[in-house]
């Protein structure tokens, strides 16, 4: 599941407990994410689906769920 995947980044990259992320969480406000762990995760999505998720995408991810919604319509 594209979920539980995001969840493993996340809290590998971010050091943020597993249980703490959900579809709701928004990557800056909840999860305290700056600028540069934003990059560092779009990038860590991009090589771990092995898609790429231009500038314009990854403006408008504010959510996991919003990072979820973008890797399903890349993938299929």
């Amino acid at each position: 599941m594209i979920f539980d995947r995001i969840k493993a980044l996340v809290e590998q990259e971010m050091n943020i407990p597993a249980e703490n992320i959900s579809l709701e969480s928004r990557i800056a406000e909840d999860l305290g994410a700056d600028s540069i762990d934003a990059i560092e995760l779009i990038m860590g999505v991009e090589e771990e689906f092995d898609i790429e998720i231009s500038d314009d995408e990854a403006m408008n991810i504010k959510t996991i769920g919003n990072l979820v919604e973008v890797i399903e319509k890349l993938t299929k």
